[in-house]
């Protein structure tokens, strides 16, 4: 009974010696941060390669080749998602490389798990932040139970992730890519998420909506942070998930929402 109480204790307080720990604050690393420069505005996009490193790859690739350039916001539907991406501004588009397997799921290696920021831990499973995009992974058992510490998570349809689009094949994400304007966690396990955008929502929430929209907005420019003159590189500190600041704000949030708190209802803070 004494060894039990001490262990409760212990698993209790080490949520709080990371959050002690951890900075409140960090910055971006410019080589994973998308700048999106649309006819409404800028949306800067952090990546989150550790979650889908195909998409991430094929996104920048994409970016540096100036493919994205002028393309069209080409289906906008208020209150669910806004996509882009394809070089005939049409579903179904693709660019001159081959398709991406799906990235529907990860892996928490004992490497990464550290980083993960979990906001809820129930029974059955468990949500949280990997950097700025929020994740759903199995439960606290189901991870005890796993013999090579590597455990199953996958990206959470929040706010503001962007995610790859694809054709009925899963095996069929190419270029296309879209940033919800909602919560969606039906899509969960069913499209690739690759980042979320931390600067810029109110801009993808304007974007003239319509399937296609009759005048639509277009991705002006499309380049990764580290490639821009220093001077047009956005300038932001995203709270660190880890940090008392944005554990305070967790709970400050589930106090006011209780049993109906869930993870999209938390937004990072950013200055």
């Amino acid at each position: 009974m004494k060894t039990s109480l001490l262990a409760g204790l212990l698993a209790a307080l080490l949520p709080l010696t990371a959050a002690a720990q951890a900075p409140n604050w960090r910055s971006p690393d410019p080589a994973e941060t998308l700048v999106i420069d649309t006819t409404k505005g800028r949306i800067v996009v952090e990546l989150a390669p550790q979650v889908a490193p195909l998409a991430v790859a094929r996104v920048k690739r994409l970016a540096k080749e100036g493919v994205y350039d002028g393309l069209q916001f080409h289906r906008v539907i208020a209150g669910f998602v806004a996509q882009t991406g394809n070089p005939n501004n049409q579903d179904g588009g693709t660019s001159a490389h081959p398709d991406l397997e799906p990235e529907f799921t990860f892996r928490l290696t004992p490497a990464l798990a550290p980083q993960v920021a979990f906001v809820t831990e129930a029974s059955d499973g468990r949500t949280g932040f990997l950097g700025s995009l929020p994740i759903s992974a199995v439960s606290g058992g189901e991870e005890a139970r796993a013999r090579n510490g590597r455990v199953l998570a996958w990206g959470a349809y929040c706010p503001g992730v962007f995610g790859m689009g694809r054709q009925a094949d899963p095996g069929t994400a190419n270029s296309e890519i879209f940033v919800m304007l909602d919560s969606a966690r039906r899509l969960d396990r069913d499209y690739t998420p690759f980042g979320r955008v931390i600067a810029g929502f109110d801009v993808a929430q304007a974007l003239a909506v319509g399937e296609p929209p009759e005048a639509p907005d277009q991705m002006i420019r499309v380049a990764l942070a580290a490639d821009l003159p220093d001077a047009e590189r956005p300038r932001l500190e995203v709270a660190d998930p880890r940090g008392a600041l944005f554990q305070a704000k967790v709970a400050a949030l589930r106090a006011e929402k209780g049993a109906d708190f869930t993870l999209c209802d938390v937004e990072i803070p950013v200055r």
